[in-house]
C-alpha cells in the first residue's frame, strides 16, 4: 500500500483502527470467545501497523505506539 498518498488524519485513523481490533480480539479472547480480527494471528496486520508508523514517523507525527504485549486490553476496573 503506498501511504505516502494518505493524508496524516487518514494514517492515524488506520492506526487506530489496528489497536481497536487488536484491543476487541484481547477482550473476546479474555471472555473465552474466538477472536474476531485474528490480529495476533495473522502477521500482516503487524507489518501494515509497522509501514503506518514507519510513514508517521517521516511525518513527523505524534502517535501512541501500540502495544503488542498479551495484557495490552486489560482495563483499569479488571486489574
Amino acid at each position: 500500500m503506498d501511504y505516502r498518498a494518505f493524508n496524516n488524519d487518514s494514517l492515524t485513523m488506520m492506526y487506530e483502527s489496528v489497536r481497536g481490533a487488536l484491543a476487541s480480539d484481547d477482550a473476546l479472547a479474555g471472555l473465552g470467545e474466538e477472536r474476531r480480527f485474528r490480529v495476533r494471528e495473522t502477521p500482516d496486520w503487524k507489518k501494515h501497523a509497522a509501514d503506518l508508523e514507519a510513514e508517521m514517523l517521516k511525518r513527523g507525527m505524534f502517535f501512541e505506539v501500540i502495544d503488542w504485549s498479551e495484557d495490552q486490553a486489560t482495563l483499569p476496573f479488571d486489574r
